[in-house]
């Protein structure tokens, strides 16, 4: 049975204490599950919080014991991409921009920018497959599709296989499997009208909004958009475009984070579960409890 864990976001003293919550042990500093039971985290563990390399070291010692697993977060993405040069430019893959320097502060305070310790954690990262089939759930960073998962799997040689710098490439360059990979960890994401955009918690300008493609019984694309509160009226108030509508999720349920729910934790629909609920903006650490059932349940959620 699973323990899916939302995005930590170096939340240290919040993952110990859900941890506890969930019957979790610590021993000589590694954390042990209840007996049949396995941790998942859904990715972002870095940026933003307290304990950037305490949340890590947590993680994965508890994935070398057999403890847990992990999906690739967006935010472990960029990280790799800001730790790895273009073969041929030298340039690194993520631009280190002010921005993406900030966005990164946290995490580089701690294991120290361009360090051996910096690049032994973008080696970790690049170890962490983009989604995982656990039989009866499917988690993913952001969003869950057959064929993403398909593209990055023969790309990679494997959903075990290291990313390795080709790789890593061709999701900076190659359209296929660029989109495939952004869908997983970044989701659903449509274009606003020019002159549009939506401000971010940290303050930064998008030209685009990400999309609750879950949500099959909306009409209204403002209905599914995910925007902070005041960015609402930058999406337009019309019909959902036919090529983001889906029908209702069927299979085994999808389990994921990346979105930055508020308010009441609960489901939205028995087969899909976002675990975001802003642990980092002052939100609850969110798990979901799986007991083999094939819909959910809101009284499987859990948080501290």
């Amino acid at each position: 049975m699973y323990d899916v864990i939302g995005d930590v976001h170096g939340q240290g003293a919040k993952l110990r204490a859900l941890l506890v919550r969930m019957g979790y042990v610590e021993r000589a500093g590694r954390w042990q599950a209840p007996q049949g039971r396995q941790a998942v985290f859904v990715g972002d563990l870095i940026d933003r919080g307290p304990e950037q390399l305490a949340v890590l070291d947590i993680v994965r010692r508890m994935a070398d014991d057999g403890q847990a697993q992990m999906v690739l977060g967006n935010h472990e993405f960029n990280a790799i991409g800001y730790a790895t040069r273009h073969p041929v430019s030298g340039n690194f893959l993520r631009p280190r921009s002010d921005k993406n320097r900030n966005q990164h502060a946290a995490y580089l305070a701690e294991v120290g920018e361009d360090s051996a310790r910096h690049q032994e954690w973008a080696d970790w990262f690049r170890t962490l497959p983009m989604a995982l089939d656990l039989g009866g759930i499917r988690v993913v960073h952001a969003w869950w599709d057959d064929e993403a998962a398909a593209v990055v799997e023969r790309a990679r040689g494997g959903v075990d296989r290291p990313l390795d710098d080709d790789f890593l490439l061709r999701c900076y360059e190659d359209g296929e499997l660029k989109q495939a990979r952004k869908l997983l960890t970044c989701g659903v994401e449509m274009e606003l009208p020019a002159g549009s955009w939506i401000v971010d918690k940290e303050g930064h300008k998008h030209p685009d909004a990400r999309l609750a493609v879950w949500r099959h019984w909306a009409e209204r694309l403002r209905d599914i958009a995910i925007v902070p509160s005041g960015s609402e009226d930058a999406v337009p108030d019309i019909e959902i475009p036919e090529e983001h509508r889906l029908d209702a999720v069927d299979g085994a349920p999808i389990l994921f984070g990346h979105h930055w729910f508020n308010g009441p934790v609960k489901l939205e629909t028995p087969k899909v579960a976002c675990l975001d609920w802003s642990a980092a903006k002052g939100g609850p650490l969110v798990a979901y409890r799986w007991e083999g059932e094939s819909e959910l349940l809101d009284n499987r959620l859990v948080w501290v």
